[in-house]
């Protein structure tokens, strides 16, 4: 007896059902990309001024937001205006932590905003004796004002960061003291103390940051 023709349409649906569900399988679904304010993230140094800078940095994952204390997952870390990346090699500063992550960073000009991609950007990482994101006034990511001792991020750096594993973030720093007073004072606000905006794109080969 011949199947009846309800059979092959059966047949022809579950195909494409298995069809339809293999490919569903196969669609690679991205995260999101995500966009923060960090507040008050800690630096604290000893020393300066002329004597030996000390202490240990404070690392911090954009993964996961927050500082962290794991020796291997962590992108950026802070100690006074010095900012290290878990990439490249120590560079000699006492104290510093280990890097065993690809971190990278580049010193970007243009607002916030308009850093859309890391696609084409080519990332410094630590070495000997030099930081992959410049130190000192004027160089990198601040300025410091000697008349009234206050240190301010430079409009229109912009910080984008190959994190540890590969993946990209851009930062915009937008104080050096606690609570980001809109007009800091040395001799009252606490300095030494973060807080940025970032965005960071978790997605492994996605290099929009937008």
């Amino acid at each position: 007896m011949k199947p009846s023709v309800s059979f092959f349409a059966l047949l022809l649906a579950f195909i494409l059902m298995i069809g339809c569900s293999s490919d569903d399988d196969n669609e690679i679904v991205l995260t999101p990309v995500q966009s923060k304010t960090a507040s008050n993230i800690p630096a604290p140094l000893i020393g300066g001024q002329g004597e030996p800078e000390t202490g240990p940095f404070t690392k911090f994952s954009f993964a996961t937001g927050t500082v962290t204390d794991s020796d291997t997952a962590w992108d950026i870390a802070f100690r006074g205006t010095t900012i290290a990346v878990n990439g490249g090699t120590v560079t000699g500063t006492d104290d510093e932590p280990v890097r065993n992550g690809n971190a990278g960073a580049s010193v970007e000009t243009g607002t916030f905003a308009s850093i859309t991609s890391a696609d084409g950007i080519s990332f410094d990482t630590d070495a000997d004796t030099a930081f992959a994101i410049p130190t000192g006034s004027d160089n990198g990511w601040y300025n410091y004002n000697f008349m009234t001792n206050v240190v301010s991020p430079i409009p229109g750096r912009v910080l984008v960061i190959r994190t540890y594993d590969g993946k990209y973030a851009k930062v915009e720093i937008l104080s050096y003291y606690r609570d980001a007073p809109a007009t800091p004072d040395p001799d009252v606000d606490e300095y030494r103390v973060y807080t940025f905006n970032y965005v960071y794109n978790p997605n492994a080969g996605e290099t929009s940051l937008e």
